[in-house]
């Protein structure tokens, strides 16, 4: 008996302390906002970060191509205004020295709750933050290099979406010597991946060569987030690799040991809390990817793609794709393979995926609200376990049962212990009495609960997303503790229903138990906690009507 209650308080104790790991990982966010103004291109910090002034050094911003000869367009010194493109989804600025990518606001997504005229910034370049995507040509005639950035020419400084219209074109142009460049970048209304491509028209009477590079240049600073404490999940950036599909480095990783690996296709990206940023090569090519810090102490997440050769007197093509967004597990697996993997769901990820497909179906074709998806989700999972938990709830019932004839033993045999338990023994045999039956359900239980924990804190469409009454956001904790004061209060009648260890000490144990998990889900995600409770009270009704039946002896 007393074994028994050992490894179920072990197996309780194994859940609430990777819990605890997970909450002390909770920190406020100091990020003021005052910090993510975007600052108007300026030939200041802005150029001497772009620009580099290491005349193509190994660390350089700008990718070397082994023998690479230096860029035929070099800097004229001259600034322009930063291009503005608003789409339905996106609030974007780019900069014509070098076309990079330099601030991209999320327009569907706010930065905090019920501010809707603040989108969420994603990328953005400010004095103490940097986080801004990088593209160019290196090689023999590209364009760029250590020596300096080519600065563009464009139309007008404001490209808008019309209504009805599904896509917008915005053209960079670059003259260089034999050679006219256009730098496209191509946005689809409702899609969050954006076209960058280069077309060149050789008009000399000799070949053009160069390469394309993509990066992601960003510092190590923590995003900011209108949830107070929050669970910290991973940030830094992950690349497929030819051994893993997956492949991720924090930043004190990428510090102490940089990555470079070539690979036919392939990613990389910037993974944090809901959101990354990702370049996706051409991925019928080899192309070669590299993580590293800069003597800047920015880290730089890119790729290089074989040298493209264009005749003479022809024209050609290089591009990439850029996403910039959620991370929506249907829209990242038609990106590229395994780009969906940076939703995170930890090393149980074989269980939390299917969870998320029946959550993702439930809620867009039985409910339409997240709260009620994640009750009827845990019915189904209680229905699933059925069998399980049915054979524990039994095993719980029949000890509860026959406990005052356990504990007349107990005080028959307090001085031989060998004879207890063989008498013990013999009331499991004549009762059926299986003494593992209410531990082992519980812990085979227990990799759902975990996987389903990351699951719910993974899900970026949780983020922001209402209930009922007062639960206006799933993924913060409840303002006013109202569900973890209930589901402790579920936890205390459940245990009611199930006998009470015959140790006083185990029993006093027990009973803290539900104060215990109260407080340890005050700072829980409320749609975790809505879980526990709808779990909580299935189990309750389970174990009420099984004790009943057996009570009667019908079971």
């Amino acid at each position: 008996m007393d074994w028994q209650r050992y490894t179920l308080m072990g197996g309780i104790a194994a859940v609430l302390l990777a819990l605890a790991f997970q909450w002390n990982a909770f920190k406020e966010q100091h990020t003021p906002e005052v910090d993510r103004e975007t600052i108007v291109h300026s030939p200041g910090p802005v150029d001497s970060q772009i620009a580099g002034d290491n005349n193509g050094s190994e660390d350089s911003d700008v990718p070397q191509l082994q023998s690479q000869a230096p860029a035929t367009t070099g800097v004229d010194g001259t600034e322009r205004e930063l291009i503005q493109v608003t789409t339905d989804v996106f609030d974007l600025l780019i900069n014509p020295r070098g076309g990079d990518i330099v601030k991209v606001a999320l327009r569907k997504f706010e930065q905090k709750q019920g501010t809707p005229d603040q989108p969420l910034i994603l990328l953005n370049q400010t004095r103490y933050h940097t986080y801004i995507a990088q593209s160019g040509l290196i090689g023999q005639n590209g364009t760029d290099s250590a020596a300096g950035r080519p600065l563009f020419k464009m139309a007008k400084n404001n490209y808008a979406l019309a209504e009805g219209q599904e896509a917008l074109i915005v053209d960079l142009t670059l003259q260089q010597e034999g050679a006219n460049i256009t730098k496209r970048f191509t946005f689809k209304r409702g899609d969050y991946l954006i076209q960058v491509a280069y077309l060149v028209d050789n008009t000399s009477d000799k070949p053009w060569s160069a390469a394309m590079f993509g990066q992601i240049k960003r510092d190590s600073s923590e995003p900011p987030t209108d949830m107070g404490f929050g669970m910290s999940p991973f940030l830094g950036a992950a690349l497929r690799t030819p051994e893993e599909n997956y492949f991720k480095q924090d930043f004190e990783e990428i510090a102490e040991k940089p990555t470079r690996e070539t690979i036919e296709g392939g990613w990389v990206a910037m993974v944090q809390h809901y959101f990354l940023s990702a370049w996706i090569p051409p991925q019928d090519a080899r192309n070669t990817f590299e993580l590293k810090e800069l003597s800047d102490g920015l880290f730089r997440m890119g790729f290089t793609a074989p040298q493209v050769q264009i005749p003479a007197a022809t024209q050609g093509e290089l591009s990439a794709s850029f996403y910039a967004g959620p991370k929506d597990v249907y829209r990242l697996e038609k990106i590229s393979p395994y780009l969906d993997l940076t939703v995170d769901y930890g090393w149980l990820w074989w269980i939390a995926k299917p969870l998320f497909r029946v959550l993702h179906f439930i809620q867009a074709h039985i409910v339409s609200n997240w709260g009620w998806a994640i009750i009827l989700l845990t019915v189904f999972i209680k229905t699933l376990l059925l069998p399980l938990s049915a054979a524990g709830t039994k095993s719980m019932a029949r000890m509860r049962k026959f406990a005052p004839q356990m504990k007349k033993l107990q005080e028959q045999y307090k001085d031989n212990r060998q004879k207890l338990a063989e008498e013990t023994m013999k009331l499991y045999r004549r009762e059926k009495i299986n003494p593992m039956g209410g531990c082992l359900p519980i812990l085979l239980q227990m990799p759902v609960f975990i996987a389903l924990y990351w699951m719910l804190t993974e899900t970026v469409e949780l983020r922001h997303a209402p209930w009922i009454f007062w639960i206006h956001d799933l993924s913060a904790k409840d303002p006013y503790f109202i569900l973890p004061v209930l589901m402790g209060a579920s936890m205390w009648f459940m245990q009611k229903l199930n006998p009470a260890p015959a140790d006083p000490t185990q029993a006093r144990i027990m009973q803290l138990m539900p104060v215990m998990m109260t407080i340890f889900f005050l700072w829980f995600p409320a749609g975790l906690v809505l879980y526990w409770i709808a779990n909580n009270l299935i189990t309750i009704a389970q174990t009420w009507y099984i004790n009943k039946q057996v009570d009667a002896g019908k079971t």
